[in-house]
């Protein structure tokens, strides 16, 4: 979102206004779309299935440009065993409702039989995706939610194969416990950390990994219980948080529920209380800061994708650099997570067409999925080398936000911390929150 745009004052944001407030960028998308180079059988169909509207639908807001930069890259084929094979698009918005998820995935498989469905954002979209192709024996890549929540959240058992068709790779509670450990400790504080833990997918699995880690870790950890998402009071949290002394927040939110809960913890005064405020789903995008106002400032997020990422997206042909600097130039809007996430869903598909040597065979397509080895716009992605049959684990870099110094963005995501990226260079200080 450009500087144009008028912020919301913090004091009164609402979800409405949340949801207006990223409207305009999001995908308003029939149930299926496609563009395809050839209709025969020498066509490679991916399914590209995410939130595109409602609650995570900020995921989406890229997906746009995204696909449009792919289709043309790859307008020309891609070399498969030999022979060139014509790519198409299919692509369907989950609208941010499992149910619908999981509907949209099998209508898909039932009426474009996809070779390959490509998924994102979240155990709400990634989950009942993954469960559709599965029943439907259709390979699927999905990334962006903890791969604790995707394995353990479906059912999956580690000491047999689970799934056959699906496979996922992002962080895990492993590198959240590198990042925090590492920039959390830059700053002297009580080491008290709130958890703001909902109860859902996302939730459990952090509640069930990285609370009792962070505990052995050192960190005091308090824990008022679950809440539900899209609560409208977070009161008995910020009450037990600020009884607590506690000097951390760690949270795993929607994104409108976030702007509900950091508006209640100023005005209760837990947020004056607070060196470091870290967020998890939420805090992703620059329109959320925006949104947020001065409360915006010294925000902290983790970063599984940055332009500053030496990486490069062979699917749109472009270095992250490149790939965030075309989306800003193409659309007025600042660049996001998502986009190079997303990126790398296809970098991963076009390297496993590839690999498997006939994109069109099923079967061949699962059986090469366990030994996926990609280079992506996230860094390379290796099943071989996961935690589980199913699993590979991308990285995590500490972000935070601060207002832009100069230029046509209000906020700018700095890079604060790179455990899991050593090599990664960064872009500012770690600075403790400070309301005046």
């Amino acid at each position: 979102m450009n500087n144009s745009s008028k912020a919301i004052p913090a004091a009164n944001i609402t979800r409405r206004q949340f949801n207006r407030l990223i409207g305009g960028s999001a995908l308003a998308a029939p149930l299926i779309g496609s563009r395809a180079f050839g209709q025969d059988a020498a066509t490679f169909k991916i399914g590209y299935i995410g939130p595109q509207s409602g609650p995570l639908g900020i995921f989406g807001a890229a997906d746009s440009y995204l696909i449009d930069t792919i289709r043309a890259n790859l307008a020309g084929g891609i070399d498969v065993n030999g022979s060139k094979m014509m790519v198409e698009i299919i692509t369907a918005d989950t609208q941010s409702d499992p149910v619908r998820a999981s509907q949209i995935t099998r209508d898909m498989i039932n009426s474009a039989a996809p070779d390959l469905i490509l998924t994102h954002s979240a155990p709400e979209t990634v989950n009942p995706v993954s469960d559709a192709c599965e029943a439907g024996a259709t390979p699927c890549l999905s990334t962006v939610a903890p791969w604790e929540a995707f394995y353990f959240g479906r059912g999956g058992k580690p000491e047999a194969q689970s799934f056959k068709w699906t496979f996922h790779y992002s962080f895990g509670s492993q590198n959240f416990l590198n990042l925090y450990n590492g920039q959390w400790s830059l700053l002297e504080t009580n080491k008290k950390v709130g958890a703001l833990v909902p109860s859902d997918a996302d939730g459990n699995a952090i509640r069930a990994g990285l609370l009792p880690a962070l505990a052995a870790a050192g960190w005091d950890v308090v824990d008022p219980g679950p809440y539900e998402n899209m609560t409208q009071d977070f009161s008995t949290h910020i009450n037990a948080f600020k009884a607590a002394g506690v000097e951390i927040v760690v949270c795993f939110p929607f994104p409108p529920d976030f702007p509900v809960f950091w508006r209640q913890a100023a005005q209760q005064g837990l947020a004056q209380q607070l060196k470091i405020m870290q967020m998890v789903k939420a805090g992703l995008f620059a329109a959320e800061m925006e949104g947020l106002g001065d409360l915006g400032q010294s925000l902290c997020t983790g970063v599984y994708w940055h332009p500053a990422f030496p990486f490069a997206s062979a699917a749109a042909g472009l270095s992250s650099a490149d790939l965030a600097a075309g989306y800003e130039a193409a659309t007025g809007a600042q660049w996001a997570q998502a986009l190079g996430a997303s990126a790398s869903l296809f970098d991963a598909a076009l390297a496993l067409a590839v690999q498997a040597g006939s994109p069109k065979d099923k079967e061949a397509m699962a059986a090469a999925l366990p030994k996926l080895k990609a280079d992506t716009a996230v860094g390379t992605v290796d099943f071989g080398n996961g935690p589980l049959h199913n699993c590979a684990v991308s990285g995590l870099a500490g972000g935070q936000w601060n207002k832009a110094s100069d230029g046509p963005f209000q906020f700018q995501l700095d890079l604060v911390s790179n455990a899991d990226f050593p090599g990664l260079p960064l872009t500012s200080a770690f600075k403790p929150l400070a309301f005046g």
